[in-house]
């Protein structure tokens, strides 16, 4: 993926480590979350129940949806544990002078 397709969202001091970040570019809801292991951004929303999953909890590298308590993790969008089946949809994300840059999907 080139480097064109980056895009800034967010600056490092908007989001603390142990912290998420609710972002929308180009149309798609995606959390930013800012764990020991870095930075990473997933789908806003949960893959079961459709839940904002910026008013859920980060735990570690785990989100945790608000409505029904399904884990995802933040680092691929694996769904850990039911009622969620389905995985997240995650970004390619990097940091670059104090800005955190993600790239969406090539469409196609």
């Amino acid at each position: 993926m080139s480097d064109r397709n980056y895009i800034v969202v967010a600056k490092t001091e908007a989001l603390p480590a142990k912290s998420s970040l609710r972002v929308e570019l180009k149309g798609h809801d995606i959390l930013l979350c800012h764990i020991e292991a870095g930075i990473f951004a997933v789908t806003n929303t949960c893959s079961h129940a459709e839940a904002l999953l910026h008013e859920g909890k980060l735990k570690g590298y785990k989100i945790l949806c608000p409505l029904h308590g399904a884990a995802f993790d933040v680092r691929d969008g694996a769904a850990l544990t039911r009622p969620a089946t389905k995985p997240l949809c995650s970004y390619p994300v990097k940091v670059v002078d104090g800005d955190i840059l993600i790239a969406l999907p090539e469409a196609g």
